[in-house]
């Protein structure tokens, strides 16, 4: 039998390279543990898809990483790219052993922890490690309709901007912030905008207040198009075909035909689960949430513990954000290391949620 090729032997195996994933790296390394941060693609992938400039909904505290401060020019919400230079700055200062483009295909048991299987141009790798943190995020495809039509090449489920649209009827499905930013921006860049929501109205309460004073003002004035419960249910060349809904969900009565020139279908995205499943780990309900101890983030599969959105499943609705996650890394820092992280988020680590003398009663 061939002796089993090792590429690595590490502490610590980070899966995923997102904001979550590299605030844990951080904080390993900072306790002298080894570890290596492993992305099928680079840092901050899913923000590298938002559209130019388009801001966090969430403040520049909120979004901060080990305590680095995110600093704006004016205090504003920090752009996708601004945090992306942010996010290699961290990587860059506190060196961070990241292995970007080798996605990781597979996590065994092995004595004294597990076998890391990736994959790098061509190439298959293994790592022995005695932890495996997954900190995979929440949105790694979207979330599709399933309706006839939905692949057709002027429909899209990632926003590229509102310069595509110029000119241009451009349909916008959903009613929450990103639908709605993108409704907006592209009628003020002079497209003919329509929107469809499978409830009869927008939940005011939780839409962010600079846009829901901006869409009223156009619903009122008639500038953008709506169409109240409502939902796709198939997408032609020149048209999409709207359903009534009772309560948001059930499809009934008279089918509308809308015409249009392109459909951007903002239905959210979700998570991949699969690599967590394969590993052993136990995933429950619809949303597929995995099973962990919350004061410890440790999977069913002791050694393998999740962080980040990657512990809410595929969320149909996001709960867990980089601002209500930051506690994570401090749990699994703790749990492997008994010792608390200098800094979490935009405060030192004493200061934060996480109460160390409650993680280590448990």
């Amino acid at each position: 039998m061939n002796k089993l090729t090792i590429n690595g032997e590490i502490d610590v195996a980070i899966v995923g390279g997102g904001p979550i994933g590299i605030e844990t790296a951080i904080a390993f390394k900072q306790q002298g543990v080894r570890s290596i941060l492993f992305e099928a693609a680079q840092i901050g992938e899913a923000i590298s898809r938002w559209p130019p400039n388009t801001h966090f909904f969430s403040t520049p505290e909120h979004v901060a990483l080990a305590g680095v401060p995110v600093q704006t020019l004016d205090q504003r919400p920090i752009s996708g790219e601004e945090y992306l230079a942010y996010m290699r700055m961290l990587v860059e200062y506190f060196d961070i052993d990241l292995h970007n483009y080798e996605p990781v295909t597979g996590v065994d048991r092995d004595e004294g922890g597990f076998i890391v299987h990736t994959h790098k141009r061509g190439e298959e790798r293994r790592y022995r490690a005695r932890y495996v943190v997954f900190c995979t995020g929440g949105m790694a495809g979207p979330r599709k309709l399933g309706i006839p039509g939905e692949d057709l090449p002027h429909v899209t489920h990632y926003f590229p901007g509102p310069h595509a649209y110029f000119r241009t009827r451009l349909l916008v499905v959903g009613g929450k912030n990103s639908a709605l930013e993108s409704a907006l921006r592209c009628w003020r860049a002079g497209s003919q905008v329509a929107l469809s929501y499978r409830h009869s109205d927008f939940q005011w309460d939780v839409v962010k207040p600079h846009l829901a004073g901006d869409l009223k003002t156009r619903l009122e004035k008639d500038e953008i198009h709506f169409y109240p419960s409502t939902i796709p249910v198939e997408i032609t060349n020149d048209a999409v075909f709207l359903a009534p809904t009772e309560d948001g969900v059930t499809p009934n009565g008279r089918i509308t035909r809308h015409e249009t020139d392109f459909v951007l279908l903002a239905t959210g995205f979700q998570a991949d689960q699969s690599l967590l499943r394969a590993a052993g780990i136990e995933l429950t309900g619809a949303d597929e949430v995995p099973v962990f101890n919350p004061n410890t983030m440790e999977t069913n599969v002791p050694g393998i513990f999740v962080a980040g959105t990657a512990a809410g499943g595929t969320q149909a609705k996001f709960k867990l954000f980089i601002s209500t996650t930051h506690a994570h890394v401090g749990k699994i820092v703790y749990a492997v290391t008994g010792h608390a992280p200098e800094k979490l988020g935009s405060v030192p680590a004493r200061d934060s949620a996480v109460s160390w003398e409650e993680v280590k009663a448990n």
